[in-house]
């Protein structure tokens, strides 16, 4: 008793920094394996540190031996097969920066027509049940991704959304990327989510929108080709059975977040320039 209380009077203000520091970085660790296979790796290793700290205590030399050893080879293991996972931490980190250009980042008059041809375009394809598959590129690049379809660099117009995905015609299988105001590319191939929690019934393109949005920032727009209804999928999750205006709401939602930001930035920016 008289330990911990020797060990509370001692404790500074860099202590209590620090202590927050630690805890917040496994949170935002533990955000970001949440509902992923790296959070059974977790598990696993923790029993494994547990075995193996039995197993010294036990004096089972062949044992531990056998368990450090399996530790030492598995951090590379770790690295080889759970590079998604890592990739997705690491772009997550290169996020926090402070200039950086997105798709919000046009002046409001011409972000809110964009993502009223964007409304218009949805709602036409779904009613129509014409499956689409819309992905608006935000603050991580998708260069790579872009460069699996058919460049277009073409403005955003709700006519040339829809007549992309018009079936049989050359561009309509796949993903269209739009970045600020204009279409980047057409008939792109998307990473498919590998989460086992998913709803079996989800098609490809929702597992497409989960998996794209799970390795970037992304907003992905879904309309369903058998009911026609309007999906968005953001920070690997999905949101279902969403009518046109919760989807405007959504979309202006996302837009105020980094305009705040935005101006924010600028303000700072003009300040330290005084």
């Amino acid at each position: 008793m008289s330990l911990l209380k020797d060990m509370m009077l001692n404790i500074g203000v860099r202590d209590i920094i620090d202590i927050f520091l630690v805890a917040f970085a496994i949170y935002k660790m533990y955000i970001l394996i949440k509902e992923t296979r790296a959070e059974q790796l977790l598990k696993g290793i923790f029993v494994i540190l547990l075995l193996t700290n039995v197993s010294k205590w036990l004096e089972l030399y062949t044992t531990n031996w056998i368990l450090e050893k399996a530790m030492t080879v598995g951090v590379i293991a770790i690295l080889i097969v759970f590079q998604p996972e890592l990739r997705r931490a690491l772009e997550y980190i290169g996020r926090t920066k402070f200039l950086s250009k997105s798709f919000i980042e046009i002046k409001r008059e011409e972000e809110e027509q964009v993502i009223d041809e964007i409304i218009e375009a949805v709602a036409s394809l779904s009613r129509q049940k014409i499956g689409a598959l819309i992905i608006l590129e935000r603050e991580t690049g998708l260069n790579e991704v872009v460069e699996t379809g058919t460049k277009i660099e073409g403005n955003v117009s709700s006519s040339l959304l829809i007549n992309i995905f018009i079936p049989n015609t050359p561009l309509h299988d796949g993903a269209v990327i739009l970045k600020e105001d204009i279409i980047k590319a057409a008939a792109c191939l998307l990473p498919l989510s590998e989460n086992m929690h998913l709803n079996k019934e989800l098609g490809t393109r929702h597992r497409a929108a989960i998996g794209i949005s799970e390795m970037s920032d992304c907003v992905a727009i879904v309309v369903s080709e058998e009911t026609g209804g309007i999906s968005v999928a953001e920070r690997g999750r999905l949101r279902r059975y969403l009518d046109v205006k919760s989807l405007k709401n959504i979309l202006m939602k996302t837009d105020d977040k980094i305009e705040i930001k935005q101006n924010f930035i600028a303000r700072w920016r003009n300040k330290n320039e005084k």
